[in-house]
């Protein structure tokens, strides 16, 4: 009998585990090791794969930089040793990474938005349009089964554009954007600063349907938005950026977010 696969993204502040199997080799020297891994470790802020572990917790590095004495490393191999617990990260030093990219102090206050930690642990709950592997807390990634489910029934096709979404990664496309010479007031037009994305909390989804475009407004005008409108809220997910939001969030169609109830959320963050 073969033996169960992991099948969820454990979190670190600096490095992430992830399911081998869910992922491709980036050499060819590599494709044997992440073959017969369980985990893949990757450095959060560059998506650069370090090591692989395997089911006898034996570390093969995979780059130079993989060096077990790595805090980051240390880290993430003692949370897949403990067995990662539900809850939530630390916030740690973002607010301060925040001041230096040029955010204003008062932006969470002056557009209702709250800092969103990151779960510690998160379900591979498939693959995206783009064929990446899709991440979603436990219980969205259920109502989001469910959800696609219930279209399908009805003839809809839905596809996840995007989930889980950490703070390195927004990072990386605020700066991609500054460097481009873009405004700090131009970039949150469309981009929710980092640390301040539904994306973040593992609960928020992009969704599509095949034949068009990846969030784009004419999402609305399809039978797919038109389905979500009546019997997205029966599965717990609601619209979070209409028109004229209270957030000053550009009208996303495509962007809905999994409600869970209050006791769930104060559960996690004491975990």
């Amino acid at each position: 009998m073969s033996r169960p696969r992991p099948s969820e993204l454990v979190n670190g502040p600096e490095v992430d585990a992830v399911p081998a199997h869910a992922f491709r080799a980036r050499a060819n020297a590599d494709a044997r090791r992440l073959a017969a891994a369980d985990w893949l470790l990757r450095r959060k802020r560059d998506g650069r794969y370090l090591a692989t572990v395997d089911a006898r917790g034996r570390v093969q590095p995979l780059h130079p930089q993989a060096r077990r004495h790595d805090p980051g490393l240390l880290d993430i191999l003692a949370r897949l040793e403990a067995g990662a617990p539900d809850g939530l990260l630390p916030i740690g030093p973002l607010q301060g990474l925040l001041r230096s990219l040029g955010v204003p102090g008062d932006y969470g206050p002056r557009h209702g938005l709250a800092l969103v930690p990151e779960p510690a642990r998160l379900a591979l709950a498939g693959r995206d349009r783009f064929g990446r592997p899709l991440f979603l807390a436990h219980r969205t990634a259920g109502a989001w089964q469910r959800l696609r489910d219930a279209a399908r029934r009805d003839g809809v096709v839905l596809e996840a554009i995007s989930g889980f979404r950490g703070h390195h990664y927004q990072l990386g496309i605020f700066r991609r954007k500054l460097a481009r010479g873009q405004r700090v007031a131009d970039i949150l037009a469309v981009n929710a600063a980092p640390g301040y994305s539904e994306h973040h909390s593992g609960r928020a989804l992009d969704i599509g349907t095949p034949g068009e475009p990846a969030a784009e407004e004419s999402f609305e005008s399809t039978p797919a938005f038109a389905w979500l409108r009546h019997h997205a809220g029966a599965f717990g997910f609601r619209l979070s950026y209409p028109r004229d939001n209270p957030h000053g969030i550009t009208y996303e169609p495509w962007h809905w977010y999994h409600v869970v109830p209050d006791q769930d959320v104060r559960s996690a963050s004491a975990a």
